[in-house]
C-alpha cells in the first residue's frame, strides 16, 4: 500500500465562510438573537409613542425610549472599545509563523493599522516541523503558536525567550483553566491562542453509519486520513490500548506503534493539518483531524454533509500557544501582538471565524462568542466528555525521540 504525505498546504480563503457568519447573524429575526431592552423598544416605539397617550405622555415615553436607547448605544460602544497600540512601532514588521487557517479575516490588517506596522504570515503543518525550522535558525519569526508540549520543549532548549509581561496588560483575560500550565508555570514563556480536540470528520452522504467509536475508522472500508502529529496519533493508540497516553516506557510506545500500523490498511493519506480539504474534495471519507478545522468545513459549505464526533471511548484535547522565539527579530512588536490578541473583541473575533475554544474569559464574560459555537459539544464539550479526553503532555528528550523514532517507522510500514 502506497501512503501519501501531503507537506504542501495552501490555506483555503476564509472568505465565504466569513460572509457566510455574518449573513446568518444578520438574517436572523430578532427572537432568534439575544434581545435586550433596547432592541424592544427599538421595535416598539411607534406602538409606544401612538397609543392613545395624551401629548405629555407622549413625550415623557419618548425622552424615556431615547435614553434608554443612548445607554444601551453607549454601553455597546464601551464594550466593544477598539484596543490601542502602544506608540513607537510605526514602520515595524512582525513576522508570524502560524498554522493553516488559524487567523481571522480582520486579526491581521486590523493589528497593522492599529500599530503602523506591517505582518509578514508563513505557515507550517506540524509541531515538528516548526520546531526544525526554529532550532535550525534557517528563519527567523516573531511569533509562533506551538501546543502545550512542544511549548515545554522550547523553553527547555531555550529556543523561547522569557515574556515582558508590562507589554502584555491583558493576560488578565486568561481563564483561570489556561492559566499556569505544567509545560510553562506562571505563563513566563506563553500565552494560550486557542483550543480543541483532535478527533474524527467525515462526510455522512457517503459513510452510512453514524460514527461513535474509533473502532468504526479503523474497519471502514474507504479512504481514511490520519494526522501527521505523533504525539497525538500515538498518545491515541495508547490510550485505547489501556496505557498513560504519555507513557515514556519504549515497550508501550512501540505496542502503540504497532496498534495503529494493525489498523492502518484504509490509511490513502498522513495529512500535515489540511484533512478538511481531502474531504471536502472527496479524497478521502473521513479524516482525523482538529476540530476548528472540521467546522470551518461545515460552515463554510452551508450544507449538512460533514460531521465532527469526538468517540465515546474519548480523544486528544490540546491548547496552542503564542510563543515568542529566541531570535525574534521585532521582540518588543510580538509582545504587543500577544496583548492584542488577548483583547476581549479580538480573541472573540479569532474564535468566531476558527471556531475553536476562547480561552479569553474576557471574549466569554462580555457575550462575544457567538452562540452557535457555545452551545456546540464539538468545539466546548460537556464535563463528561472532557474527562475522557487527554493532553499530549511534555515528556523526556528521550522518550520525546522514542514517540518520533516509532511514528517515522510506523510511516515507513504503511508506504511499503
Amino acid at each position: 500500500m502506497s501512503v501519501q504525505r501531503l507537506t504542501s498546504i495552501t490555506r483555503r480563503s476564509g472568505t465565504t465562510f466569513w460572509r457566510h457568519c455574518q449573513n446568518k447573524s444578520h438574517a436572523l429575526p430578532l427572537w432568534g438573537r439575544a434581545f435586550s431592552l433596547q432592541d424592544y423598544f427599538a421595535v416598539h416605539l411607534e406602538r409606544l409613542i401612538f397609543a392613545g397617550a395624551d401629548n405629555m405622555h407622549k413625550l415623557t415615553i419618548l425622552f424615556l425610549i431615547i435614553s434608554l436607547l443612548a445607554l444601551g448605544f453607549a454601553n455597546a460602544t464601551l464594550a466593544q472599545e477598539k484596543w490601542t497600540c502602544p506608540e513607537g512601532f510605526e514602520g515595524q514588521t512582525l513576522r508570524f509563523f502560524n498554522w493553516s487557517t488559524y487567523v481571522a479575516e480582520n486579526t491581521i490588517p486590523d493589528f497593522e493599522d492599529a500599530c503602523g506596522v506591517q505582518v509578514e504570515y508563513f505557515e507550517y503543518g506540524s509541531n515538528e516541523e516548526m520546531l526544525a525550522v526554529i532550532r535550525s535558525n534557517s528563519a527567523q519569526y516573531d511569533i509562533t503558536v506551538p501546543s502545550g508540549n512542544t511549548v515545554g520543549i522550547m523553553i527547555e532548549e531555550g529556543l523561547a525567550q522569557p515574556l515582558k509581561k508590562e507589554l502584555i496588560p491583558n493576560m488578565v483575560n486568561i481563564a483561570e483553566t489556561f492559566a499556569d500550565p505544567p509545560y510553562d508555570p506562571g505563563n513566563d514563556y506563553s500565552v494560550p491562542y486557542q483550543w480543541g480536540t483532535i478527533a474524527i470528520g467525515y462526510d455522512q452522504n457517503i459513510v452510512d453509519e453514524e460514527i461513535t467509536s474509533w473502532e468504526q475508522v479503523w474497519d471502514y472500508d474507504g479512504p481514511v486520513a490520519w494526522l501527521n502529529d505523533p504525539r497525538a496519533m500515538m498518545g491515541l493508540a495508547l490510550m485505547l490500548i489501556g496505557h498513560d497516553p504519555n507513557s515514556t516506557d519504549p515497550d508501550e510506545i512501540d505496542e502503540a506503534r504497532q496498534f495503529l500500523e494493525d489498523r492502518s490498511d484504509n490509511v490513502d493519506v498522513i495529512a500535515d493539518d489540511n484533512g478538511q480539504d481531502l474531504l471536502n474534495r472527496g479524497d478521502v471519507d473521513i479524516t482525523i483531524e482538529y476540530s476548528g478545522d472540521i467546522f470551518q468545513l461545515i460552515y463554510e459549505c452551508e450544507c449538512d454533509d460533514f460531521m465532527y464526533v469526538i468517540p465515546e471511548e474519548g480523544a486528544n484535547v490540546w491548547t496552542d500557544n503564542m510563543v515568542v522565539p529566541y531570535n525574534a527579530p521585532n521582540p518588543d512588536l510580538a509582545m504587543v501582538f500577544i496583548d492584542y490578541i488577548l483583547d476581549p473583541q479580538v480573541g472573540a473575533d479569532l474564535s468566531n471565524f476558527t471556531a475553536y475554544g476562547t480561552p479569553n474569559q474576557a471574549s466569554l464574560d462580555a457575550g462575544l462568542i457567538d452562540e452557535e459555537l457555545l452551545s456546540n459539544p464539538g468545539i466546548y464539550p460537556s464535563e463528561d466528555v472532557m474527562d475522557k479526553l487527554f493532553f499530549a503532555n511534555k515528556v523526556p528528550a528521550e522518550a520525546e525521540e522514542t514517540y518520533l523514532e516509532a511514528w517515522s517507522k510506523l510511516i515507513a510500514a504503511m508506504s511499503e
